[in-house]
């Protein structure tokens, strides 16, 4: 499918971003075009040693942030297919400095938008996080209001062959700034912090995220959102595995931090389905019912009420699984 695309890749220099673009050149390496579009030129310059244009004439980097209209418009120049990565994501910054969030995850998502219905792009997958879904902090909120615009986008396409969905899944195992680098880094003094004893959360690996997401490009209608069906870990599983020896401080929650985090509410489920590997969470205005979509797709609807709760979810790691997905995922010189 990829072979003959021309992709545009926001955030591109992120943890998603690299994986992404290392599956992609390794099966489609004479792709006609792969354009990685991000803000940091450093990153790019690293990024750009390791997966590099001579060998890959359809790779390209540009510098441009989403919150610049024109600069999206003039890199999606002959793009047909988009991946949304480009966001800023930590909670507590979030909290404090809420302007900036919106004007990247909120503006920047309306300036792709338009900028893909001007510039004849087809498919558009855009990534969001389970805490857009019954938000508490503004994060979570700006990534709804993100999922809103690319779910609502679909309405005014016209006669225009484009198509908007959405991917949205947990923690990425091992990503920046996530608990399992800190861990890592801080059981060497001997002390694990822990916010809650009792919280949860879904994990995902990278290369999982990226499965996905290719999934999506194939195979949406336009409008879904996407839901893997992943394990969770307890925060005093993943401590005990990474730091057997060490102490464990209770510290508290952070501002705007859930004990378990939510991909399906149960106010999603009147018009939730279940795909099999993937549930679909479809828009209210969807121009046919789940009924409808179930027909055509060979899914199942879920029950009414159901949630799909990090603390709740019957598929958790145990000590053991995790401290292996570390080594192999995360630091393959891990020890014990």
């Amino acid at each position: 499918m990829l072979q003959d695309a021309r992709i545009l890749l926001t955030g591109g220099t992120g943890s998603f971003g690299k994986a992404f673009v290392k599956v992609v050149l390794e099966r489609y390496p004479n792709i006609k075009r792969l354009v990685i579009f991000s803000r940091d030129e450093l990153k790019q310059s690293e990024m750009a040693q390791r997966f590099r244009e001579e060998a890959h004439p359809g790779l390209r980097y540009f510098i441009g942030d989403v919150r610049d209209e024109k600069r999206l418009k003039r890199a999606l120049e002959g793009i047909d297919t988009v991946v949304h990565a480009a966001a800023l994501k930590q909670v507590p910054t979030a909290e404090y400095n809420p302007f900036e969030f919106i004007k990247t995850n909120i503006l920047g998502a309306q300036n792709l938008i338009e900028a893909c219905l001007d510039g004849g792009v087809k498919r558009v997958i855009a990534l969001s996080t389970d805490k857009a879904a019954a938000p508490i902090n503004l994060y979570g909120a700006t990534k709804l209001c993100s999922d809103k615009l690319f779910t609502a986008a679909n309405n005014i396409r016209g006669s225009r062959d484009i198509r908007f969905a959405i991917v949205r899944y947990g923690n990425v195992m091992g990503s920046r700034g996530s608990v399992i680098p800190f861990f890592l880094k801080q059981r060497k003094t001997g002390i694990l912090p822990i916010t809650d004893p009792t919280m949860t959360r879904f994990n995902i690996l990278l290369q999982e995220s990226v499965e996905m997401v290719l999934w999506a490009l194939e195979n949406a209608d336009g409008g879904e959102i996407f839901v893997p069906k992943i394990p969770s870990y307890r925060i005093m599983d993943l401590a005990r595995a990474i730091g057997p020896d060490c102490e464990y401080p209770i510290i508290g929650i952070r501002p705007g931090e859930k004990i378990h985090e939510e991909l399906i509410t149960s106010s999603d489920s009147f018009n939730t389905v279940d795909l099999g590997r993937y549930f679909a969470i479809l828009p209210m205005a969807a121009k046919y019912s789940r009924t409808q979509y179930c027909e055509r797709s060979g899914c199942q609807p879920v029950r009414e009420g159901y949630a799909y709760s990090s603390g709740t979810n019957p598929d958790f790691f145990t000590v053991e699984q995790l401290r292996e997905l570390v080594r192999m995922h995360v630091a393959p010189d891990f020890t014990i």
